[in-house]
C-alpha cells in the first residue's frame, strides 16, 4: 500500500495499552540503576535510560542502550525477563523490533532541541513512544508544535525533524521507546492512524 499523506511528522497509533500494568512492570525494576544517556550534551538534568532489548555482542550496559544503525542482530536483556506486560506490548507489533529501552525524563530536566538520523517512514525505521508516566506539565515539541501524548497510549514521531522536551512538572516522565522496522502492517497503520481512520484496540490482558 502506497503512503500517501506525504512526510507526517506524528501519528497516534490505534494501540492502547494498559497504564496500570505498565507502571506495574515499570516498579518491578526500582532496584536496576537507570544509565545516564550518553549524549550529554543534547540535555541538561538527568535523561537516564534502562535497555529492554539491544545489539546482541553488547559488552557494555552503554552499548546496550545505544541504538546502532547498522546493528542488525538485537536480543532482549534480562530485564524483559521479569516485566511480562512488557513483553506483552512488544508482542503486539507485527513487525520487526529492534533496540527497545525505557527512557527517563526527571523532574526539571530538559532534552535540548536536537534531530536524529535515519528515524522516519522515509527511512523504513521508526522509533515509536509509549509513556508509562507523565505529567501536564511536560512539553515535547516537534517541529516547534507541541504534541501531549498521554499514559499508555503509542505514537509515531518523525525525530529526523528538529524535536525538544522539558520536564516542568513534579514527576518522572518514563516511556518506551522502541525503534522498528517499517513494513506493510506498520506502514498501514500509521497511514490509517493519521487518517483518523481506526478505532483503538486495547491490550491488557495479563495474568
Amino acid at each position: 500500500m502506497e503512503f500517501g499523506l506525504g512526510m507526517i511528522d506524528n501519528a497516534k497509533l490505534p494501540l492502547q495499552f494498559d497504564p496500570q500494568y505498565l507502571q506495574m512492570d515499570l516498579h518491578r525494576l526500582e532496584h536496576v540503576n537507570w544509565i545516564d544517556h550518553f549524549v550529554t550534551q543534547n540535555y541538561d538534568g538527568s535523561w537516564g535510560v534502562i535497555p529492554l532489548r539491544g545489539p546482541t555482542h553488547a559488552s557494555h550496559p552503554v552499548m546496550s542502550i545505544y541504538s546502532d544503525p547498522v546493528c542488525t542482530e538485537f536480543s532482549d536483556t534480562p530485564y524483559l525477563d521479569v516485566c511480562p506486560y512488557f513483553q506483552e506490548v512488544l508482542a503486539s507489533f507485527q513487525c520487526p523490533i529492534y533496540a527497545v529501552r525505557l527512557m527517563k525524563l526527571t523532574p526539571g530536566s530538559v532534552i535540548k532541541e536536537h534531530s536524529d538520523y535515519d528515524l522516519s517512514l522515509e527511512d523504513g525505521t521508526v522509533r515509536l513512544h509509549i509513556p508509562i508516566t507523565t505529567n501536564r506539565q511536560v512539553e515535547f515539541c516537534l517541529n516547534n508544535h507541541r504534541i501531549v501524548m498521554n499514559e499508555g497510549e503509542c505514537w509515531y514521531l518523525r525525530l529526523n525533524d528538529p524535536h525538544s522536551v522539558a520536564n516542568r512538572g513534579d514527576r518522572d516522565r518514563v516511556h518506551i521507546v522502541i525503534d522498528a522496522s517499517v513494513n506493510t502492517w506498520l506502514r498501514e497503520l500509521i497511514d490509517l492512524a493519521a487518517s483518523g481512520r481506526l478505532p483503538s484496540f486495547e491490550t491488557s490482558s495479563v495474568e
